[in-house]
Parts: structure tokens; sequence; C-alpha cells
């Protein structure tokens, strides 16, 4: 990440959330010395405050942490908690809505700027690992930090149904370059999938508080999604 650490800072950079960074790479590091997190931080948080965003932006960030406080609090056991929060600031990090290689990116970009920021070879493989799971959102059982990882990222799917929609509809400002028709089947094959998971959480707590809610948002969007196509 060095020769992008000089890139303008964005205006609307978080100072609350540039310091959950800092403290979060120097809890990673256990005390081992390393470069200043700052420049790392300031470079992420553009990257996310990047124009072409509508959903996938800092708001989604800071939500994927909590998420992942939230989890930790509600009984999460086992797993590298600092490593899934650096995960969470790199898995979307990359981001162009008409590209399909954003994880690997992502993930490449963590490799480079953990190694240099001073991460052991294990930590870096484990972050970027995570990072790369956030294609699939299907971790393997027992998989503590792909859970706890994965079950944030989809919290959003599990909120109440007016910010549901708001969510929807960020994504489809993301996509705006793909023709209504077209979007629409898309999508309600994206929802159709998800739907016929056996499971969408993982964890204890996200299978018990957030699963119900989250199908009954789907079912929602796609009978919506269904509902235009049949009119068109």
């Amino acid at each position: 990440m060095t020769a992008d650490q000089d890139r303008a800072p964005h205006p609307d950079q978080d100072p609350a959330l540039l310091r959950r960074w800092n403290a979060t790479l120097r809890a990673a590091r256990s005390g081992r010395e390393g470069p200043d997190p700052t420049p790392y931080g300031r470079n992420l948080l553009s990257r996310w405050a990047e124009p072409q965003r509508r959903y996938h932006t800092v708001d989604h960030l800071r939500a994927v942490l909590d998420r992942v406080d939230e989890l930790t609090d509600q009984g999460g056991e086992g797993g590298e908690l600092e490593l899934v929060r650096l995960a969470a600031w790199f898995h979307d990090a990359v981001y162009r809505p008409d590209r399909s290689e954003n994880e690997e990116r992502s993930a490449l970009l963590a490799e480079k700027a953990l190694t240099e920021a001073g991460l052991t070879p294990h930590e870096v493989a484990e972050v970027a690992r995570l990072v790369r799971l956030t294609i699939s959102h299907d971790p393997a059982p027992g998989d503590l930090n792909g859970e706890t990882l994965c079950d944030a990222d989809l919290a959003i799917l599990a909120t109440a149904p007016d910010t549901y929609r708001g969510y929807a509809a960020a994504v489809r400002e993301e996509y705006a370059f793909i023709p209504e028709e077209a979007f629409r089947e898309g999508r309600a094959a994206v929802l159709r999938h998800l739907l016929g998971l056996p499971r969408l959480f993982r964890t204890p707590y996200g299978a018990a508080v957030w699963e119900g809610r989250a199908r009954e948002n789907l079912e929602r969007e796609l009978a919506e999604l269904t509902d235009l196509s049949g009119k068109g």
C-alpha cells in the first residue's frame, strides 16, 4: 500500500473510525514494533469513500465492525477477533460494481499492506483468507473467524424494513449502469439463492436473532421484484 499512502484523505473521514483502525492494528501486532497505522487507515477510508459507492461505503464498514462487536458481546467465543476486524476493514476496500474480482483485489491489498504494517505471515494469510471468504459467505463448520465476519457482513439483511429498503435502493444505485429488467432478473436470482440456503447466519446469535427477520426482508423484496417484472 506504500505507493498509495499519499492519496489525500477524504474530507468526510471519521476520526473516531480512524482511531478504531489504529487500535485494531496495534492490538493485532500484540506489542510488536511496526509503522504508524494512521496512513494505512487514511488510505482505507479514502477507498471506502470513493464516488462509485452507494451501499459499500464507510457506513457499511462501520456497520460491519459494529456487528462484529455485537456478535462478540452476545457470547461469541474463540477466534482471532482483531484479525476478523482487520478483514472487515479490507473486505470491500477495492470495489468497482462493474468488476467481478473485487474480493480478490481486496485480499491482495490486505496481503501487501498488512505485511508492511508488521503482521506475521500467519496473520496476513488469515486476514486475506477471510476477505476471500466474503465471495461465498460459506465458512466451514467450526471456522469461528469466518462465521463472525460473514454474519456481520450479511447482518444488513436483518435490519428493519425501512433500513432494508434503503440498502436495496443503494445497491440498485451502484448498478445503475445495468438496464432495469436485467437488474431485476439478476437481483431476483441472488435473492432466490439466499432464500434457498439452509442457513443465512452461522453464529448461534445470528441464527437466533437475525435469521427470521432477514428471510422476511428477502421474501418481501423478491415479491416486489416479481410483481414489477409481471407489470413490465
